[in-house]
């Protein structure tokens, strides 16, 4: 039976165990994120067949099928959280607040991918590695007669139980995040004027700000090295966003709660349309609360209003319900997943498969230890000798040639530092944790590398900060400002926190990288006109000479000048 494009492909249909794992097609679908096609009568499985277990009145999955029986005396509230777990696991509906689709799939690199032709290219890359570093070594023997030099090496090791303590500080200082979100719920907030749309919103930023500022200081004032600097500051970045994910995710369905218990007593509860936060697509038409309130039919809109309140509070997959979630087993296995947006619930795969959580942390160190020879060899000499030369020169023609020279030196560099970079976190770190953590979801890239302007290479570079952006900044600002200013401001965001990472790296304030991600709109704007939107050879080639000359230039720039 042939499939259509918004089928998912079963793949690896010859290995047992790969027959549950969806993967991308060679060819992108209209909607990748299309699971499962619903018909008139239900929902459809993945082969356009009605799902055999419901037919047969077995529920699959991981729970018994059954749910605890709902008395007849219970208010209305009750009967309706019921009857939406049952609905949520039946079908896919459009939710109050937008959320990211998570599924079993694997990256492009994986063997059981579709993308599979790519590991060719992918051997060749490790193998040209490997040359580059066992020739390095074998110069380093014939002139020093150590393998390797120690410059960068010895930076490892300088305060690192230093660091390891105040890394553990920091994940810990994040999980003030789950008592004071049970404060803004509970009665006793309300009492204070601390309910989430109150003081509670207000009090959690006023936290995130102070708990941001304080440990982006720290290796400041404990004078770390840049390395050390460097992964604090990424690791404090990341953590800000899940902090931030978790908070307002559900300070939204606090409200969302309250709302529906209030429907409990009709007569004095608001009858205003449930709202619905605007998706990254479109904002959807929510009739007002005016035109709700004159409809003759006053049951069914109520009804209505208390099921769409119900959904909202039921995670995606139908197992979790707001707030059963406000658990510390929850909270810590969602600081150790992959993702920067929180969930309800994820999917999971069936158990850690151990071969390949140790082939990843190994491929972690190697990584880090071919960027080092990387940097050792090629990057920093470059550097040393340009500083040196640019202290004896007046002119700004001779600064300008060597400033060239050191740009046109570090461009390969440069160019193999990024791909292992992103390696190294998205392929690596990441899919370890998801191993780790049994997170299915190990769609962390997209093939960025096909990208024709900075805006597809946002989005499909780095997901989960895209997601991030696109859900917590860009979808909560449009309905305010527009979509231009909210483009505007997701960018800008973006690129302070660009900017605070270089200034991590340098300890200096340039503005380089601010300035290079902001010049990223209109180089947008640019490639989408007339002349210039569909040459995607001619685009992907701009793009990449864009990344490769940027990088080198701006680190030349913050190092140098």
């Amino acid at each position: 039976m042939s499939t259509t494009s918004a089928e998912p492909q079963l793949n690896g249909h010859n290995n047992e165990n790969h027959d549950h794992i969806l993967r991308p097609r060679a060819v992108k679908p209209g909607n990748p994120t299309v699971l499962r096609t619903l018909g008139e009568d239900g929902l459809l499985a993945v082969n356009g067949n009605k799902d055999a277990s419901q037919s047969n009145g077995i529920m699959s999955g991981q729970t018994s099928g059954r749910s605890t029986p709902i008395p007849e005396d219970a208010p209305p509230s009750a009967h309706f959280i019921s009857s939406a777990r049952k609905q949520v696991r039946a079908e896919q509906r459009r939710r109050l607040f937008p959320t990211i689709e998570y599924a079993s799939r694997v990256s492009h690199f994986d063997p059981n991918s579709d993308y599979r032709d790519f590991q060719g290219f992918y051997v060749l890359f490790w193998i040209a590695l490997t040359i580059m570093a066992v020739t390095t070594m074998l110069r380093n023997i014939k002139d020093t007669g150590y393998p390797m030099r120690v410059k960068i090496w010895q930076l490892f090791t300088v305060k690192v139980w230093e660091l390891a303590v105040a890394d553990g500080l920091m994940v810990a200082s994040t999980a003030v995040s789950l008592p004071m979100h049970r404060l803004f719920r509970s009665s006793t907030g309300n009492m204070m004027g601390l309910r989430w749309a109150g003081g509670g919103m207000a009090l959690q930023s006023v936290y995130q700000a102070i708990w941001f500022a304080f440990w982006v200081n720290v290796p400041f004032h404990r004078n770390w090295t840049w390395t050390a600097q460097v992964f604090l500051t990424l690791h404090t970045i990341v953590l800000l966003m899940k902090m931030h994910s978790y908070s307002f995710y559900n300070g939204h369905l606090s409200e969302t709660e309250r709302r529906l218990r209030a429907l409990d007593n009709p007569q004095t509860a608001s009858k205003a349309p449930a709202y619905q936060y605007p998706t990254a697509g479109h904002t959807p038409d929510t009739p007002s609360a005016g035109d709700r309130a004159k409809s003759p039919e006053e049951k069914p809109d109520l009804s209505q209003l208390r099921e769409d309140l119900a959904i909202e509070l039921t995670s995606p997959m139908g197992s979790v319900t707001y707030p059963k979630n406000l658990t510390w087993a929850n909270y810590i296995d969602y600081i150790f997943c992959p993702t920067l947006c929180y969930e309800l619930e994820y999917p999971r795969t069936n158990g850690i498969v151990w071969s390949e959580l140790g082939y990843k942390i190994l491929a972690v160190f190697g990584v880090i230890f071919l960027l080092t020879i990387t940097s050792e060899e090629f990057i920093l000499p470059v550097m040393i000798e340009s500083a040196l030369r640019l202290e004896t020169v007046d002119s700004f023609s001779e600064t300008a040639l060597i400033l060239a020279e050191a740009i046109s030196m570090l461009l390969f560099p440069f160019m193999v530092t990024f791909l292992l970079v992103f390696l190294v976190i998205f392929e690596y770190v990441l899919g370890a944790f998801a191993e780790i953590t049994c997170f299915a979801d190990r769609h962390f890239y997209s093939d960025w590398w096909n990208s024709t302007d900075w805006l597809e290479f946002s989005r499909e570079w780095n997901i989960p900060v895209h997601n991030f952006f696109r859900r917590h900044v860009y979808s909560a600002s449009r309905p305010h400002i527009g979509r231009p200013m909210a483009t505007f401001i997701t960018f800008f965001i973006s690129a302070i926190g660009h900017e605070i990472v270089m200034a991590c790296i340098t300890k200096k304030i340039r503005g380089y990288g601010f300035l290079c991600q902001m010049s990223q709109l209109p180089i947008v704007m640019l490639q989408r006109t007339k002349w210039i939107k569909g040459k995607k050879v001619l685009n992907n080639v701009c793009f990449w000479c864009s990344m490769i000359l940027g990088l080198s230039m701006m680190c030349s720039l913050y190092v140098l000048c």
